[in-house]
């Protein structure tokens, strides 16, 4: 096996998607695949359990997958040591944002970023805001840009960038542009289009508990733009962060219904370890991590 073998491995294991990776590393899904099994007849052991829709991570693959990530990490070392050039920080930075985050706040960091220490790259994985802080739990990240929990995060430091208030949307050509009567009668007799996990799902649920009302979910889904989606259509208002319709794809196109001081604000910003670890590569980056985010 080569570095290369094994950043194709990892890059695999990060989406579970032989399309989406083997696009991502500009080579065909049956040269991934080529590559994956001479891996495993390599190790003799399967790294993947593969079916018709999904594919997963074997228990081997996961111990596999720390080994990967150890030896890259050791030669980033390396290089480092044999450049000369140990005042210059180098290597990849991995980050996790939803998709709002990268229009909105990923683009003022990476500016911060690039100018202070050009030598780090970001190796950026989109998906569900709900699911930012897992990404640093689990080592998928070490920086995660994501809703921070009123009551802070054990083991984990935090940075607020914005605060923006949780609102329902409702679009502009849809039947649900002008809604009157109490937030009970409204919640009640209107179909909504819902996150299925995260802050705003859980304050939502425990509002709904609270004044015993009994909502009509159109929709569940991951992710706000997927919300603002449906709620395009006109099957039903959308909550989301009021900070998703400033700004991204979505702009000017929905009615804002406030919420009121039912729900809150969302306090967006920084999600990392408070704990610096891991290589000397690794370490040097999450100190020019936190170098950068001490200037907000």
């Amino acid at each position: 096996m080569n570095f290369y073998e094994l950043e194709a491995f990892l890059a695999l294991a990060k989406t579970l998607h032989f399309g989406k990776t083997a696009s991502k590393l500009n080579m065909s899904p049956s040269a991934l695949t080529r590559l994956i099994s001479r891996l495993e007849e390599e190790l003799g052991v399967s790294l993947f359990d593969r079916n018709n829709r999904q594919i997963y991570l074997t228990a081997q693959g996961k111990i596999f997958e720390k080994f990967a990530q150890e030896s890259l990490s050791k030669r980033a070392d390396l290089k480092v040591s044999l450049s000369g050039n140990g005042e210059r920080i180098e290597g990849v930075l991995p980050l996790y944002a939803s998709v709002t985050a990268c229009y909105t706040i990923l683009p003022d960091f990476i500016k911060r970023l690039t100018e202070k220490y050009p030598g780090i790259q970001l190796s950026v994985e989109t998906g569900d805001p709900a699911a930012a802080i897992s990404a640093v739990k689990e080592n998928r990240a070490l920086l995660a840009i994501g809703a921070i929990p009123e009551t802070g995060l054990a083991s984990m430091e935090t940075v607020s960038v914005v605060k923006t208030p949780l609102v329902y949307a409702a679009s502009k050509n849809g039947p649900y542009t002008k809604l009157e009567g109490s937030p009970q009668d409204i919640l009640s007799s209107v179909p909504l289009v819902l996150p299925k996990a995260g802050l705003a799902r859980s304050r939502f649920d425990k509002w709904i508990k609270s004044r015993n009302v009994k909502p009509i979910i159109a929709a569940e889904t991951e992710g706000n733009e997927a919300i603002l989606a449906i709620a395009q259509l006109g099957l039903g208002i959308g909550l989301v962060p009021q900070i998703v319709l400033e700004n991204g794809p979505y702009k000017g196109e929905f009615i804002i219904h406030t919420a009121g001081n039912i729900l809150g604000y969302y306090d967006v910003g920084f999600i990392r370890k408070a704990t610096i670890s891991g290589t000397t590569s690794s370490r040097r980056i999450q100190e020019a991590v936190e170098n950068i985010l001490s200037q907000y």
